[in-house]
């Protein structure tokens, strides 16, 4: 788009994408689990669903992917395709650091450090990894100059991205967007405008004791997906009339045969199930609560009660239709040796330890494949995603 296209939207009011259509994306963390939210939104946009998003919000590894569509300044097709271009060039080089000389060298450093109170404040001075290498990445591939630009342009109403506070242990939504998107203080979690920046980026990403913790402003901030009960939350609060959740955890398989014994866990099976608590278990929670609420806003309309306080919103949980661990231990190749041999003594690559394997394994060869099954997953469940989006009758779409 040129600038005079750009004026003409401006003085004349009107919005590349409508804001009217309230809907909303909502993207989880996850770690490299987090490519299969691209594939989804390829399927989107190849079967004609291009009108993309007014609201945008993310949390971890889904707030990158929420702040890259954000900031692209073409359009919601060509932000996708940059988007699934920059995580088939994300490796696990980038991510872990390639100049470190092994895994174990650095987790002996980050022991010493911690045990004698380091004072290190130098990148990746505080955390088992060193995060250099994601920082230029991230700050190559994203323009954040693009949100603001986005925002008075109509295309985007507001972008909000979550971290954890050490300090206080609130759950915190860094919110850009314009000067009447609401904010919120409630228990535990509250919203602050904010021209979002990497730091941000940064903070909503860094895995607690993994990553080091992010100053923003007088604190420091971690993980976003720590302590966010309620990850629908902040896409509802700023206005979502419909919202589409993409989370990396598997649609749930039938339990085994009782009558098969089943082995000790290893230390990767616990790790993958406290990831899964920090990562995946809320946003299933908070779907429920969701759906509990729309049923009791539809009762107390049916009975003409006053239910102006609440409102229905529209949601469809999107999740992987196979096991991500699976595909990861298939993939296992792809890490360093160092973390591989680390992966291999605390049985990630068996079944069982395999779910804790698929938020490490950042090669392209395993998010690759996580894409194309997002968008397997994508084509196939269409029919409800296009239901979803459709604007109710009487909304025009400029």
């Amino acid at each position: 788009m040129n600038e005079a296209a750009e004026e003409k939207i401006l003085s004349e009011g009107h919005s590349v994408n409508s804001l009217a259509n309230g809907n909303a994306l909502v993207l989880t963390g996850g770690g490299a689990r987090a490519a299969y939210q691209v594939g989804v939104l390829a399927a989107i946009v190849d079967r004609g669903g291009g009108n993309g998003f007014s609201i945008l919000t993310g949390a971890s590894a889904g707030a990158i992917n929420a702040a890259y569509l954000a900031a692209h300044r073409g359009t919601f097709r060509e932000a996708i395709q940059g988007l699934r271009t920059q995580w088939s060039q994300l490796t696990a080089d980038i991510i872990y650091g390639s100049r470190t000389p092994t895994f174990v060298r650095l987790l002996a450093r980050w022991l010493e450090a911690l045990a004698m109170g380091g004072r290190q404040e130098t990148p990746g001075g505080r955390g088992v990894f060193d995060t250099r290498g994601l920082r230029e990445f991230l700050a190559d591939a994203i323009d954040f100059g693009g949100i603001e630009r986005n925002i008075s342009l109509g295309r985007l109403k507001a972008i909000g991205l979550t971290a954890t506070s050490y300090s206080s242990g609130q759950t915190v939504t860094y919110i850009e967007g314009g000067e009447h998107v609401p904010l919120w203080h409630r228990s535990n979690r509250l919203a602050v405008r904010s021209r979002l920046t990497l730091d941000h980026l940064m903070a909503s990403s860094a895995i607690p004791l993994i990553f080091p913790a992010v100053r923003l402003g007088r604190g420091y901030f971690g993980d976003g997906s720590v302590r966010q009960t309620f990850p629908l939350s902040p896409a509802i609060h700023l206005g979502a009339e419909r919202i589409l959740a993409i989370g990396t955890r598997s649609i749930p398989v039938p339990a085994q045969d009782p009558t098969s014994p089943e082995t000790y866990p290893s230390a990767a099976q616990s790790l993958g199930l406290l990831l899964d608590s920090v990562f995946m278990d809320h946003l299933d929670a908070d779907a429920e609560v969701l759906e509990s609420m729309n049923r009791l806003v539809s009762t107390s309309q049916n009975a003409d009660t006053d239910s102006r306080a609440f409102r229905r919103v529209e949601f469809l949980l999107f999740r992987p239709s196979r096991d991500l661990g699976d595909i990861a231990r298939e993939c296992a190749d792809g890490l360093p040796r160092a973390i591989r041999s680390l992966a291999r003594s605390i049985g990630a690559e068996r079944r069982g330890g395999a779910e804790f394997l698929s938020y490490l394994l950042f090669d392209p060869v395993f998010t690759s494949r996580l894409v194309d099954l997002g968008f397997e997953d994508g084509q196939h469940q269409w029919k409800k995603v296009e239901q979803l989006l459709r604007p109710p009758l009487g909304v025009p779409v400029v």
